[in-house]
Order: structure tokens, then C-alpha cells, then sequence
């Protein structure tokens, strides 16, 4: 059985203003920096051997932080990165109406088409699966191309919510089958 441990980064000022990120490159604010603390404590005491990450500060500081604490090597891979939101990135939802109205989800914004982010997304999955099979797998990225990649491995068990900041989700794979075991799951952050 190989386990996959998503979890998305640390809070950031831009996630505190609603604002949307994507491939902008926010560092974590001091809570997300302390969740993350939280978090890493967390894993600490579960069986976890490999560690990936998205490249963009607030996920590599959050894995730097796992890192730290479970002294595992962290490897970095483009792919993990957030989807790109195109014009909309910056922007909070207000500003968004104000400039392109309230269809604005229908207009062209240069955001990355859901099958481009599936598609990288399961090409990172499968890679990290045949390099590192039967082993416990942590990888640090942000939520909506974690939410994308749960919804793709196990759709019956994914539930339509906000990943949560420093949530871990954890998906197996046993026998050719992905299995979704935890989902969005804080309870480090209720200590």
C-alpha cells in the first residue's frame, strides 16, 4: 500500500484578504507559520518517509517547517504548484465584479482549464507512486489543485468545502485502487 499525505500550506496575508493566489508567490503570515508548527508536531508522530512540495514560498516554507521536524529531505516539483488564476490573481471577489462584473467566472481570465490541472496534477501522482511505492508520502501544495487531484483519485468520498489551511487529506492506493481515508482534516489546529 502506498499513502499520499496532501496538505495544503500554512495561512498567508493573502489568504487573511480573500484574496486569489495562484501562482503568485505569497510567503506564510505568523499563523501560518505557527500552524504549520502544529501540524509538523503532528506528523511527528506518524510514519511518514518522503516529502514533495510545490516550489511557491508558502508551500516550501510549510514543508521547510515539516522538514524540520521530521528531518526529511524535501524535494521540490513545479507541477505542485497552485493553479494558475490568470488575470484574477491579486484580487479579491468585490474587485473582481467591479472590473469584469458578476459573470465573471464565464469570461476568459487566463485561469488554468481543469483537465491542464488534472492532467499535471495525476503525472506528478503517478510519478511519486512509481518512484516511492509502498511507501507513507507527504506532498505540500494548495488547495485547489489538492481538491482537483482527491476529486480525480477518489470522487465518491471528496466533499465540495474549502481545503482548509494546513489541512492534510490522505489518499492509499492499494491493489490499482485510490481510497480517500482523511479528509481536510485540522485537529492539530484544536490542541
Amino acid at each position: 500500500m502506498t499513502k499520499i499525505g496532501l496538505i495544503r500550506h500554512g495561512s498567508t496575508p493573502w489568504n487573511k484578504e480573500k484574496r486569489a493566489q495562484g501562482k503568485s508567490d505569497i510567503p506564510l503570515n505568523q499563523e501560518g507559520i505557527s500552524d504549520a508548527e502544529k501540524l509538523a508536531e503532528r506528523l511527528h508522530t506518524e510514519e511518514w518517509e518522503v516529502l514533495y512540495t510545490s516550489p511557491l514560498k508558502r508551500a516550501a516554507q510549510t514543508a521547510q517547517i515539516i522538514s524540520n521536524r521530521l528531518g526529511l529531505e524535501i524535494s521540490y516539483d513545479i507541477r505542485l504548484q497552485e493553479v494558475d488564476g490568470g488575470l484574477i490573481e491579486g484580487t479579491t471577489e468585490e474587485e473582481r465584479i467591479e472590473k469584469w462584473g458578476s459573470g465573471w467566472r464565464e469570461l476568459d481570465l487566463g485561469i488554468e482549464k481543469k483537465e491542464r490541472i488534472k492532467e499535471r496534477g495525476m503525472s506528478v501522482i503517478n510519478e511519486l507512486v512509481k518512484k516511492n511505492t509502498g511507501k507513507n508520502i507527504l506532498v505540500v501544495s494548495h488547495g485547489a489543485l489538492i481538491s482537483h487531484l482527491v476529486s480525480e483519485l477518489d470522487p465518491v468520498k471528496i466533499r465540495k468545502e474549502h481545503m482548509k489551511n494546513t489541512s492534510i487529506t490522505e489518499v492509499t492506493l492499494e491493489q490499482g485502487q485510490w481510497s480517500c481515508e482523511l479528509f481536510n482534516c485540522t485537529k492539530h489546529l484544536e490542541i
